[in-house]
């Protein structure tokens, strides 16, 4: 019985990815209102680059004056048509700084008349830095892992990051005047704020720069950011709004819980499951164990984050899916749990997550592990990888955030 429900729950994942499916979405958008201009110029950043592009460039009527992609390499591949540029992520590099250079070059050749169409995904923001004057790539990089360690959610890091950067908060936009902008945006933030989106590079910003200034003094991250950073955030700036341009939602974890309703008739318990993982668990094993008679599905939806305490590796999702089967413990009724990131890959390791049941935790010990010290560890990475519940993928090509599901017998 065990091992059909977590094939039930491998294959309602693979429903939720497709559902997210960023060529498909890509096209239908552009199906629906088409593109056009004097010329055309396609930049398309994130995980979700590669397809996005190969679909626009398809479905354009007309060949394109000009396309970049930015994406991470995982996701990365020839694309004719398109200078393809591999940045890290979730710490910036500096592939991305090469990117970011590449793409404002181009920009800055259009003029009025064109139309720039940028095709947006979540892992964005890593992945074009473009700092500000003063700010180094190094500077980025040591704020971003402050930030990430301190469990900041995505909308409050890139809160801080677009003031860290030439292309974010509306920078794009900027860049691309006089050119008309026209962007089709895959979300991978719970609540599909735009703004928050790849940090925004078409909206204006989340928040002032005394905002970013407070939030990270609040979280005791202002003394140890990097004194560029700090400079950066200090400095006096125009908070003009930036040009307006025309955004188009076109993909979001809301859309791909829905399609896994549609397909299992699962009810959703919350399409918002965020904060710490923790706190996510203990809500998760809650209603798990008080979830009546009765195998329909129930789902989530959301992003949690993790406060680092140890040395080892993993992600929120497999953290959350290793505090879930320890909440379980000793409950008879079998079960199923799975949590993953919709891109495949969660934190910076092979995995999207874990797939765990009632035997987690008895074959993580007979493999030789300690449950207990490998999470105070933050290893959940390794945990899962001996009781053989991590949940492998590879790169999907999407993100739209992560998503939870649970098999009741």
């Amino acid at each position: 019985m065990i091992e059909a429900m977590r094939q039930e729950a491998r294959q309602l994942f693979e429903v939720a990815v497709a559902a997210a499916d960023p060529g498909r979405a890509t096209r239908r958008a552009l199906a629906a209102a088409p593109v056009t201009g004097a010329r055309v110029w396609v930049v398309a950043v994130g995980k979700a680059a590669w397809a996005m592009a190969a679909a626009a460039l398809e479905a354009l009527d007309r060949p394109v004056t000009g396309a970049i992609v930015v994406t991470n390499a995982e996701n990365a591949a020839p694309l004719a048509g398109a200078e393809v540029h591999v940045a890290g992520h979730p710490v910036p590099d500096a592939g991305g700084l090469r990117a970011s250079e590449a793409v404002e070059a181009m920009l800055a050749r259009t003029g009025p008349g064109d139309v720039v169409l940028a095709l947006i995904s979540g892992g964005g923001s890593a992945l074009l830095p473009a700092p500000v004057a003063g700010v180094t790539l190094d500077d980025k990089a040591a704020a971003s892992r402050l930030m990430l360690g301190a469990g900041l959610d995505i909308t409050e890091m890139n809160s801080v990051r677009q003031h860290l950067s030439r292309l974010k908060g509306g920078g794009l936009a900027q860049a691309a005047a006089p050119a008309r902008v026209v962007a089709l945006i895959l979300s991978d933030v719970i609540g599909d704020d735009l703004r928050a989106i790849a940090s925004g590079p078409t909206v204006a910003p989340i928040c002032s720069r005394s905002a970013a200034r407070a939030l990270l003094q609040d979280r005791g991250l202002w003394e140890p950011m990097p004194a560029s950073v700090r400079a950066a955030l200090e400095r006096e700036g125009d908070d003009a709004p930036p040009p307006a341009a025309e955004n188009r939602l076109i993909g979001s974890n809301r859309m791909s819980l829905d399609a896994m309703v549609a397909e299992s008739g699962a009810e959703i318990w919350s399409d918002r499951l965020t904060g710490d993982v923790g706190d996510a668990a203990d809500w998760l094993v809650g209603r798990i164990r008080a979830a009546p008679p009765g195998r329909a599905p129930a789902l989530c939806g959301g992003e949690t984050t993790v406060s680092l305490r140890g040395q080892g590796r993993g992600g929120r999702n497999q953290e959350l899916a290793l505090r879930v089967a320890a909440g379980m413990a000793g409950v008879a009724r079998p079960w199923v749990f799975l949590s993953g990131g919709t891109d495949g890959r969660d934190g910076p390791t092979e995995a999207a997550g874990g797939l765990v049941d009632g035997g987690t935790l008895e074959r993580i010990a007979a493999a030789g592990g300690d449950w207990r010290a490998l999470l105070e560890d933050n290893d959940s990475h390794r945990a899962l990888g001996l009781s053989g519940d991590l949940l492998v993928t590879g790169g999907t090509g999407t993100n739209v955030a992560d998503v939870q599901i649970v098999i009741l017998g």
